[in-house]
């Protein structure tokens, strides 16, 4: 991988919310550790096996595409400084904020 984030969004909380389950009811259904699917949970997974996804869906009683959706692309960080009214160029106003000298 190059590093780059990817942009799944896991709906774990809204899908057990929904059925009155815990993350730890769960984990304990499914076969894997609270911590692991915690990971997934947040997002920080890097990868799911698809037995493992099978087992999450029915357990949920769900469909994958409601369990993982692809998100929006994430916005590129600004430069530190951008943005911001450092002296009025952000404004056009090239002479500062005095509007000259």
């Amino acid at each position: 991988m190059d590093g780059t984030p990817h942009r799944i969004d896991v709906r774990l909380d809204e899908l057990l919310a929904r059925r009155g389950l815990t993350l730890a009811a769960l984990a304990e259904r499914v076969g894997v550790t609270v911590a692991n699917l915690s990971v997934l949970k947040n997002g920080r997974a890097r990868a799911i096996r698809f037995t493992t996804l099978t087992a999450l869906c029915e357990q949920l009683g769900c469909q994958p595409g409601e369990l993982l959706t692809l998100g929006t692309a994430a916005q590129p960080e600004p430069p530190p400084g951008a943005g911001h009214d450092e002296g009025g160029a952000a404004r056009g106003d090239r002479d500062g904020p005095a509007g000259g000298r």
